[in-house]
């Protein structure tokens, strides 16, 4: 379990300090700004979105590598998915991270983001992890403030 548990880290270590699709999106049909006051993470979350799907997907902003490399993951699982998949999604990493209880199938059908599972066990970290995701979520339904973890 601990060799597991280290690739996990190293996976986390990876995005947060070389982090995918990070960059300003010119073209983005949907843009949002989300913080977590707790811990000073800052993202700016572009998207563009056509026929109900997620075409293009970019961040830019500065924080842990907790928050940069679930912001990474998070940008990389959507790229071409569905408006509703992406929703679906964001609820089941939510669950993911806020019961205490894991939820082995929920696990296998997050894929790449079950490398973010041992953070449910540190709460403080939990609003690391789920910044970008309620920042997504805001922006796909069209909320006009800037989200905060808080």
């Amino acid at each position: 379990m601990s060799d597991i548990r280290e690739l996990y880290q190293q996976v986390i270590i990876d995005h947060g300090r070389h982090p995918r699709n990070f960059g300003q999106l010119a073209q983005a049909t949907h843009q949002h700004l989300g913080h977590n006051p707790l811990c000073g993470d800052q993202l700016t979350l572009y998207l563009i979105i056509a026929d109900q799907r997620i075409i293009d997907i970019k961040f830019e902003g500065r924080g842990c590598a907790i928050s940069m490399a679930s912001a990474s993951l998070m940008s990389e699982m959507l790229k071409g998915k569905l408006i509703s998949e992406a929703e679906s999604l964001f609820h089941n990493f939510h669950h993911l991270l806020t019961d205490r209880k894991q939820d082995e199938s929920l696990l296998a059908n997050l894929g790449k983001l079950g490398v973010l599972s041992g953070v449910c066990a540190y709460p403080a970290r939990v609003k690391c992890a789920t910044l970008a995701w309620h920042t997504l979520h805001a922006a796909l339904i069209g909320d006009n403030k800037a989200t905060s973890t808080e």
